[in-house]
């Protein structure tokens, strides 16, 4: 595997790779990290709709769809990641995935559509988890889980503002990430 690559580890896509460029903030989440997530989501996403807000590699969401999501909106508004998503996107012709150039806060704010899934991998250095966490709260299904990605574990007070409590959590190198749902 080359520098900016991240392979797909199970399912459909199972073993391909991603490119996606050098960008500042851009940090794909790790395989280990990811295939925990997704031992905790349970191994097949069958029918499940997912959103990963801050897109980036798009690690997750095409993970997600590898492993049968029914649908995956990728955001991103960098430009160079966005046509790299795309790219992507095509050449695996995953017709499941959706790319679309958009800043993840005002989607989130603003969209009124509801997921299962919602990854939130924000860039470390923006400090935006808090924030984001209280408005994708909004875009949860009742049953929904979200992945968060830090640099540190989520403080007691952030959970409770957007009403959400901490189901697994662990790390890994420089991330914190935990899956959560509506307390």
């Amino acid at each position: 595997m080359k520098a900016n690559q991240v392979r797909i580890i199970a399912g459909e896509y199972r073993r391909r790779l991603l490119s996606f460029p050098d960008a500042a903030g851009l940090r794909p989440t790790l395989d280990r990290v990811r295939e925990t997530l997704f031992n905790w989501l349970g191994q097949t996403l069958q029918g499940v709709s997912c959103l990963d807000a801050f897109a980036g590699s798009g690690a997750l969401g095409f993970e997600a769809a590898s492993r049968g999501a029914a649908r995956v909106l990728l955001l991103e508004k960098e430009s160079r990641a966005l046509a790299a998503l795309r790219r992507n996107a095509a050449e695996l012709q995953a017709v499941q995935i959706e790319v679309r150039a958009a800043d993840a806060l005002h989607y989130l704010a603003t969209s009124g559509e509801r997921f299962d899934v919602i990854f939130l991998d924000p860039p470390f250095a923006a400090d935006l988890m808090g924030r984001t966490l209280c408005l994708a709260v909004g875009c949860l299904r009742p049953e929904g889980k979200i992945y968060a990605e830090t640099p540190a574990f989520l403080p007691e007070e952030t959970l409770k503002a957007s009403g959400l409590k901490v189901l697994r959590q662990g790390k890994a190198g420089h991330s914190h990430y935990c899956l959560l749902e509506l307390a």
